[in-house]
């Protein structure tokens, strides 16, 4: 796992996947004093200086003096009032800006920021936290090798990075991968309240649940065989598994599964247009 260099880094926002992604590099030794971070609520800011130990402020005027990279993890629809605050400083500085916001792309993110600086656009999720996160990345013209590999070490700190060339296919990014702990949980969750409905006391109904999907997850990625050959695996003709998944497939499991990806790749392109 690629460790991120030893620039100065600005976050400007201090939420959940800020938190996920400032824990995930501070965990993989990354100096706290390196990191900068803009929050305005006070009780968050103070939640990160003393879990994490870095520097923060209440305004991202202040956050990024210094930073030669900033992170933009705020809400997609304050992302254009945020820029354009911070667009005479960036012009001044020439940042790398690395944008977690869903829906919002690196023209927007550059004309607010006015223009011709280097942008990669990125989709983590909170798995970052344990080290264990996935993350597309798009990086605009102006981004050069230098400014690609800070971007990929930076995230690559907290998990797997994919590059994708199509800045359009960032939105079906954040379908799968970015939501895609909420498809997780909520799966964990079904599993749960099912084993009860057998019977199945909650503590142990838990434990099975949450412990097959990390296992299967598990070899998922520590082996080569593809999901449909593991399935296929421990699905013994006439026997439980086979009944559970021609249940699953008489409901119509896949196209749950495609509408579910296509609604939120479509609502990404909504925010998109929302906040232009």
């Amino acid at each position: 796992m690629n460790q991120p260099d030893t620039s100065t880094l600005a976050f400007i926002g201090g939420g959940n996947m800020a938190r996920s992604l400032i824990g995930g590099l501070v965990a993989r030794g990354t100096d706290p004093a390196t990191i900068r971070v803009a929050e305005p609520v006070d009780a968050l800011r103070h939640a990160l200086q003393q879990a994490f130990g870095v520097h923060t402020f209440d305004q991202a005027a202040d956050a990024v003096q210094g930073a030669d990279t900033w992170v933009l993890a705020v809400k997609p629809q304050v992302m254009r009032g945020v820029c354009e605050s911070l667009a005479a400083q960036a012009q001044a500085t020439r940042p790398l800006l690395v944008s977690i916001a869903a829906g919002i792309t690196t023209v927007q993110l550059d004309r607010w920021l006015g223009g011709d600086l280097a942008v990669v656009r990125t989709m983590p999720n909170t798995p970052a936290l344990l080290g264990a996160g996935a993350t597309g990345l798009f990086a605009n013209a102006a981004t050069g090798y230098g400014g690609r590999a800070r971007a990929a070490a930076l995230l690559g700190a907290v998990g797997a990075t994919v590059w994708i060339d199509d800045e359009a296919l960032m939105d079906a990014v954040t379908a799968v991968s970015g939501s895609g702990p909420a498809y997780v949980f909520l799966l964990a969750d079904a599993m749960q309240q099912a084993g009860e409905a057998q019977g199945l006391d909650p503590a142990a109904a838990r434990v099975l649940a949450t412990q097959t999907l990390l296992g299967a997850a598990r070899m998922l990625t520590e082996g080569e065989e593809p999901a449909d050959v593991l399935r296929a695996r421990v699905t013994s003709p006439g026997g439980t598994t086979q009944a559970a998944i021609e249940s699953f497939e008489a409901g119509g499991f896949r196209a749950l599964v495609a509408r579910a990806i296509a609604a939120a790749t479509e609502r990404g392109r909504q925010l998109s247009a929302a906040n232009d």
